[in-house]
């Protein structure tokens, strides 16, 4: 029966993956076909109704916090903040280098935006262009880009990714990024010379895009612009949470968007509700985005996907799962236990939200510490996911920046994080 149901599960996520259709779908079908499971074992409807509630109650903090993200990176972008950080940084890309500043740029924006996909639409297409210019392979940039993307979407303090796991172990997202960066460094710094490596062999022709010229059309582009960037940065040095940080930042975009930018109130507030959108379509192309509606479809999956984890505690329909994984910990270690689990998992749900949650479900049982788990959980499911070719996570920030999705070969730091932390484990265990 168990096999049954989650098949299904399986099935429907991989048909709204094929057809075009929203994921929302498969997940609103999960839901009922683990209710259906509850009622098939005794449970009655509001039993299963209040341990889907309870689920969703684990992360009802961080939609808030969603929601401001959504605010926060209309208004940077109204504000000028994405353009002139990305102008200035593609100042620094050359042809020997372009796979290196690729990867770094892409990272550092996806620090300060906390998004992946924000990052790619945005540096990543940019870097792209620049790529194609240049005469670099599209595989290669965007494995480049895909690396960096989700460099910062690990461990930004605004990350949906980071507050979703810190939110589910119980843990402070600040002390999670402080592990992070200690566990990434050797495999970030084998990456960077892994890309400038390969940079030595790109052809040194090709031009460089205009992007003051082009960003200029439809920006003021100034130095003060800065500031809502800086604004986060600050704060989050000083381990202000991240609600208040966000606030603080969208209060100083808003009189740049309105003295600066020239941007009448209303639309100020129209952008951060719908988003912003240039009226100039080349540089729309860009940088639209963000705006609260942006955020409800991935609020609406973390809600649906976290009511399932007391459906699956007190139902016990992952039990045989969670039972193979504490057995593989306890004859490997806990680390590759997670890294199985999130392989599996990603493969299963096609994006990397659902993936942290059922990895989280499968494995929680094998750590003591919460601290341990968020971890494993950043350095497994959050970058495995985008490894998956038929995963969202990857599929998505690929088509944006027009890579072929072979590029995930290319994702260096993905790849090199997991198995870096896998080794140290393993070594772990044998002294």
């Amino acid at each position: 029966m168990e096999l049954l149901v989650l098949g299904l599960f399986c099935v429907s996520l991989l048909l709204c993956l094929a057809t075009g259709l929203s994921i929302l779908y498969a997940l609103v079908l999960g839901l009922l076909l683990f209710m259906l499971y509850g009622r098939h074992k005794g449970f009655a409807w509001k039993e299963l109704l209040n341990m889907a509630l309870a689920g969703v109650k684990t992360v009802q903090g961080i939609l808030i916090t969603f929601l401001l993200i959504g605010v926060m990176t209309a208004l940077w972008r109204a504000a000028g903040t994405i353009p002139t950080i990305v102008t200035y940084a593609s100042g620094l890309i050359r042809p020997s280098v372009f796979l290196l500043m690729t990867f770094l740029l892409c990272g550092a924006v996806s620090i300060l935006t906390g998004t992946s996909l924000g990052t790619a639409a945005t540096m990543g297409v940019i870097c792209a262009s620049m790529g194609t210019a240049m005469g670099a392979s599209p595989l290669l940039t965007g494995g480049a880009v895909l690396s960096g993307a989700f460099f910062g979407d690990r461990c930004s303090p605004v990350s949906t990714s980071a507050l979703l796991v810190a939110a589910v172990t119980k843990t402070d997202i600040y002390d999670n990024i402080r592990r992070m960066v200690k566990s990434a460094l050797v495999p970030f710094l084998l990456t960077c010379a892994v890309y400038l490596a390969l940079g030595l062999f790109l052809p040194r022709g090709g031009g460089v895009l205009d992007l003051e010229a082009l960003f200029s059309r439809a920006f003021v582009l100034h130095p003060v612009t800065l500031l809502p960037a800086a604004a986060i940065l600050v704060l989050a040095a000083f381990r202000v949470k991240v609600k208040a940080a966000m606030c603080a930042s969208i209060l100083t975009a808003v009189p740049i968007c309105l003295f600066l930018q020239g941007i009448p109130p209303a639309e100020v507030l129209r952008a951060a509700v719908f988003g912003f959108v240039p009226q100039d379509p080349q540089v729309a192309a860009m940088v639209s985005g963000g705006g609260v509606l942006s955020m409800l479809r991935v609020s609406a999956i973390v809600c649906l996907s976290s009511s399932y984890s007391d459906l699956f505690d007190k139902t016990g329909l992952l039990d045989g799962a969670k039972h193979a994984a504490a057995s593989l910990a306890a004859k490997t270690t806990p680390f590759a236990a997670t890294l199985v689990s999130s392989i599996l998992s990603g493969m299963l749900a096609c994006n990397q939200t659902l993936a942290i949650l059922l990895t989280h479900e499968l494995c929680a049982d094998v750590y003591a510490d919460g601290s341990d788990m968020a971890l494993d959980l950043e350095d497994t499911a959050v970058v495995t996911s985008p490894l998956i070719p038929w995963s969202i996570a990857v599929a998505t920030p690929l088509t944006t920046v027009g890579a072929p999705i072979a590029s995930v070969c290319a994702a260096f730091y993905l790849m090199l994080l997991p198995l870096w932390r896998l080794l140290l484990s393993l070594r772990r265990t044998k002294s």
